[in-house]
């Protein structure tokens, strides 16, 4: 009887730790620029926006959580602003963004205003109802500014979402629905506060800023990485200038400063690599892992 009680609480033991043992990592992915509008809308029309994620679908859904910066607003108005390039996604197209295994949505960019504050607000509620969640927007700048916590078990992660470039035609209003557009220096103040009341929360700054094409990162870009490093954050997710820019690590911190395009129809043969930025938070440390991927038919492909 006792030996069967021996055994019955190793089992109990085993069964504890071994539900346990799935809170002791976080994994999140990192993306850089998906578009739904222009080349890939004729790619879509013709296979179906499911078949744009098939090949990085299974990565995606090996992690815990997925975060895209959508390039596009998803909204089904017509009533584009007054600037150079306009786009526009279709609302239904964003169900195959949750079947891929995406589970944000970085909204902090210069095209999510394209169709208007209205088609703003649209693709932020849109990605609701399809059961991803936005961040970098909201109903006034407050809100808009505010982190999104992504947890599973006892590790927390902050992610900061803001557009540094400027917007075309853009005013800010500040009880207007926004996205959000902090300067570094005001992020900073955000991020230093928010540590002060958060020690153990991990911190993650996404920006949408640097130079179109260009292969390297500003010195102004550099030096606001580390500020950002400095005020509190574990890493820094950059996206914009539509290729892959070096990796860096400052204070032993990782600082991808662009990661290029992610499904997008360019014909610029470096605009057609990227990479998916894979972060691993544990209890005591951050960890990182790349997966690279080139674009063909705008559509990613993971290079073994």
């Amino acid at each position: 009887m006792k030996n069967k009680r021996g055994i019955f609480l190793c089992l109990c033991l085993i069964i504890f730790f071994s539900c346990n043992k799935t809170n002791d990592t976080l994994t999140v992915c990192f993306t850089g620029d998906l578009l739904l509008d222009r080349g890939v809308r004729q790619q879509i029309e013709f296979h179906g926006t499911d078949a744009l994620f098939s090949n990085v679908a299974p990565f995606f859904k090996s992690c815990d959580a997925v975060v895209v910066n959508l390039e596009c607003p998803a909204t089904e108005r017509n009533t584009p602003i007054n600037k150079r390039f306009i786009f526009r996604a279709e609302p239904k197209w964003l169900q195959s963004l949750k079947n891929a295994g995406i589970t944000h949505a970085a909204l902090a960019n210069n095209h999510t205003n394209d169709q208007g504050r209205q088609g703003l607000k649209d693709t932020y509620n849109n990605l609701k109802i399809n059961d991803l969640i936005p961040i970098g927007a909201g109903k006034n700048t407050i809100e808009a500014a505010k982190p999104i916590i992504i947890k599973k078990g006892n590790i927390k992660v902050a992610v900061f979402n803001s557009v540094i470039v400027p917007l075309e035609n853009w005013v800010v209003l500040p009880d207007e629905f926004s996205v959000n557009q902090l300067s570094v220096n005001e992020l900073c103040e955000k991020i230093r506060y928010f540590r002060q009341k958060n020690k153990k929360c991990y911190i993650v700054a996404v920006l949408h800023w640097g130079v179109e094409y260009s292969p390297l990162p500003t010195a102004d870009q550099r030096f606001e990485a580390h500020s950002l490093i400095d005020a509190g954050a574990d890493v820094v997710i950059g996206h914009h200038p539509h290729v892959v820019q070096p990796i860096e690590y400052y204070q032993n911190k990782p600082i991808f400063y662009s990661l290029g395009n992610f499904v997008f129809d360019s014909k610029k043969p470096a605009a057609n690599e990227g990479i998916l930025a894979k972060i691993i938070f544990n209890e005591k440390e951050v960890k990182t892992e790349t997966q690279k991927y080139i674009i063909k038919n705008c559509k990613p492909f993971i290079i073994d």
